[in-house]
């Protein structure tokens, strides 16, 4: 991405922060990151749909309009805000998420953390922070800051509850040519590593609703969503969307790095499906 460091690292050591330094962000890291947003190369996804980020600076957990933004004490010292806004349709919030994770991995090779935010915060709040324009709506947000060494308790159990350490195996994500046979890692051909940084990638609540099928040919790899039933209905939004987003934006930053070509197709293959909460999202194609 920038600053010559490896995605595929990043990728791999990033967890999300939720304790971070009472220090500033540097001038240059503040400039950076409203450079980084400002791009509209950077806002835009694999089919055309744009979102927008806004960044937020807070102090003690009130903006400079004098708004106090909650997430409900998940957040300890944030800095700054990253807001993201888009359309509350599934093909937007999918490339919004793509966006947003891109400028996650981003900040993280900066030295700041993030931390996704779907649920756990109070969108009034930020709503009244936020200037929307009509038919946008905020997704998710991310707290940034420099992390503090020592995480707290709190941070601790809620990563032992979410059991974010818990990634679960190949067998039960990836398959080969049909739903029936799971994808062993040495069938993966190119695709290994990009495949494993989606395993690797973080989810809301960590459940991890990515499927991923390889094409017989190892041309294509179709990506589909296994819904959590009623995961995420009182907040008016399919929240899982966004997760599909970040599978896609971790396989095309290693993609990218490996110097695999390829681009995103929405092409069914019309496969049958494992059950009937599996749904069809969309497909990387070799080129």
């Amino acid at each position: 991405m920038s600053n010559n460091k490896s995605a595929i690292e990043t990728m791999k050591y990033r967890q999300s922060i939720r304790t971070y330094d009472t220090k500033k962000l540097s001038e240059t890291d503040y400039q950076r990151i409203k450079e980084y947003i400002a791009s509209e190369d950077n806002l835009i996804g694999p089919f055309g749909n744009k979102g927008r980020i806004e960044l937020v600076q807070i102090t003690n957990n009130v903006s400079e309009k004098g708004i106090k933004l909650g997430t409900y004490g998940f957040i300890k010292n944030p800095q700054v805000y990253l807001v993201g806004l888009c359309e509350n349709k599934t093909y937007s919030l999918l490339e919004f998420a793509f966006t947003f994770h891109k400028m996650v991995i981003y900040l993280t090779e900066l030295g700041l953390g993030t931390c996704w935010m779907g649920g756990t915060f109070s969108r009034n709040s930020f709503e009244r922070e936020i200037q929307l324009s009509e038919g946008e709506f905020i997704p998710c947000i991310t707290p940034s800051g420099y992390p503090q060494q020592k995480q707290r308790v709190f941070d601790k159990a809620l990563r032992y509850v979410v059991k974010a350490d818990n990634k679960k195996p190949w067998d039960q994500l990836f398959f080969d040519g049909n739903f029936a046979n799971p994808l062993d890692k040495t069938n993966a051909a190119q695709f290994e590593i990009p495949i494993e940084m989606v395993r690797l990638g973080p989810s809301a609540s960590n459940k991890q609703p990515w499927r991923i099928l390889l094409s017989e040919d190892l041309q294509k790899c179709h990506f589909y969503i296994e819904h959590t039933p009623n995961y995420s209905t009182s907040l008016g939004y399919d929240m899982q969307i966004l997760d599909i987003g970040i599978a896609m934006a971790q396989f095309e930053l290693a993609c990218d790095e490996l110097g695999i070509k390829g681009h995103w197709k929405i092409a069914d293959p019309g496969l049958e499906l494992p059950n009937s909460l599996t749904e069809y999202m969309v497909s990387w194609t070799m080129d």
